[in-house]
C-alpha cells in the first residue's frame, strides 16, 4: 500500500486562461482537488496512477527516474514540469532555466513505503527501455 500526499502549483499569468492552466494540471492528475487562487492554481492528491501511465505510455521512465532522484529531500520529492505539454496531455519534465509562463510544480511527499519503493512503482527501473519490474 502506497500512502502519499501530492501537490501542484502553477502560477497563471495574466496573459493566460486559468481554466486551460486547470486543464494542463487535470491532465497530469485526473481527480485531484483543485483551487484557483489569484495568479495560482493549486492541486492536491493522494494518487499519481495516472501520471505513471503518461510515464509509461510516453517510455521515458529513465528520465523520470533520474528527475525524481535529481532534487530529493528526506521523503519529499520535486519535480516541476512544463505547462503547455501537460494540456496537451504530455509530460515534459522542466530542466534548466523556468519556462517564460512558469512551470507546474510537483511535489510528493511519500509517508510509506520508502521514497525509491515509491518511485520504483510509479517509474520502474529499466534494461533496454522496458521497466525489469513493475512494482504495482
Amino acid at each position: 500500500m502506497y500512502r502519499i500526499d501530492v501537490k501542484l502549483a502553477a502560477p497563471v499569468n495574466d496573459t493566460e486562461v486559468t481554466e486551460r492552466v486547470v486543464t494542463a494540471v487535470e491532465n497530469l492528475v485526473p481527480g485531484a482537488e483543485i483551487e484557483r487562487a489569484p495568479g495560482e492554481v493549486r492541486a492536491e492528491t493522494h494518487s499519481l496512477d495516472h501520471f505513471s501511465e503518461l510515464l509509461h505510455d510516453q517510455e521515458i521512465l529513465d528520465s523520470a527516474r533520474n528527475e525524481f532522484f535529481a532534487d530529493r529531500q528526506g521523503d519529499v520529492v520535486r519535480v516541476a514540469l512544463k505547462k503547455q505539454a501537460a494540456f496537451e496531455g504530455v509530460v515534459n519534465f522542466a530542466v534548466g532555466e523556468p519556462d517564460e509562463l512558469g512551470d507546474i510544480e510537483l511535489r510528493i511527499r511519500v509517508h510509506e513505503p520508502s521514497v525509491e519503493e515509491y518511485i520504483d512503482h510509479i517509474a520502474p527501473p529499466t534494461e533496454d527501455g522496458t521497466p525489469v519490474s513493475d512494482c504495482s
